[in-house]
């Protein structure tokens, strides 16, 4: 395993390579990233990099800008940020001399952000993997409404108040939510990214998500050229109930990309 930082115009991404075993000289690499308030030491995020590098894919986990020890402030984060960090992360990644394909894997907001990816990169991806897609981010944007944050859609204040449990970052709770995290959240438009991506996709979603639902994930999935899904019965957001189903379904859809 390497640890290190990629330079992301001027931020640290913290990120962390993982071979296959036997360390073949050339595999494909899956970019791994976590979602909001999350970091790549998760249960799940760990879980799914090694079911990966089973499947004899590499890994690249990655944090993103605000999150775990990348740089930039929590508060000030935002998805375009993250789409920017994201951009150098692939750049990185493709460089990389072992690489035959490349792939890419997030949770929630970081599964929000490879489908937004997959339009943005559709030459670099062979195959993207959004688990638990955080789609009702764009959606609560433009209501006024995400879990306890309420406001005005159309006026959105600088700093929006929380004190949910669940938008905790790292076992802190943030006071407030950047009022730019919700402001461009907004202007995304998902059916177009959708479109964008002519590649094989998997989403994987537990069917009792209580916080992301699954049918965003269940409707993406007739909107892509080219998708499966698995839905993990009876699961929560973070596949505490089934995570090694979550698993299965990923390696058995990048061994059939081999």
């Amino acid at each position: 395993m390497q640890e290190f930082f990629i330079n992301a115009d001027g931020i640290q991404i913290h990120a962390k390579l993982e071979m296959p075993q036997g360390d073949p000289e050339r595999c494909p690499l899956c970019i791994v990233q976590h979602g909001l308030t999350g970091h790549m030491e998760e249960t799940h995020i760990v879980a799914v990099a090694a079911a990966l590098r089973e499947a004899g894919v590499a890994t690249l986990r990655v944090e993103m800008y605000g999150h775990g020890k990348s740089g930039g402030s929590f508060g000030r984060h935002t998805l375009l940020k993250w789409v920017d960090n994201m951009l150098d992360v692939i750049d990185y990644a493709k460089g990389l001399p072992f690489v035959t394909d490349l792939y890419l894997c997030g949770h929630s907001q970081g599964g929000l952000l490879t489908m937004i990816m997959g339009a943005l990169r559709p030459d670099d991806l062979r195959a993207i993997i959004p688990m638990s897609p955080a789609i009702v981010i764009v959606n609560a944007a433009r209501t006024g409404t995400l879990f306890d944050m309420s406001f005005d859609p159309a006026h959105i204040p600088d700093r929006v108040p929380t004190t949910n449990p669940k938008l905790t970052k790292n076992g802190t709770k943030p006071a407030y939510y950047s009022g730019d995290y919700f402001r461009v959240a907004q202007r995304l438009h998902m059916d177009e990214a959708i479109d964008g991506y002519p590649g094989p996709v998997l989403l994987v979603h537990g069917t009792d998500d209580d916080g992301v639902p699954a049918q965003d994930s269940i409707d993406a999935a007739a909107r892509y050229a080219n998708a499966q899904i698995a839905l993990i019965e009876g699961d929560d957001h973070c596949y505490h109930r089934h995570l090694d189903e979550a698993c299965a379904a990923v390696q058995r859809f990048v061994s059939s990309l081999q």
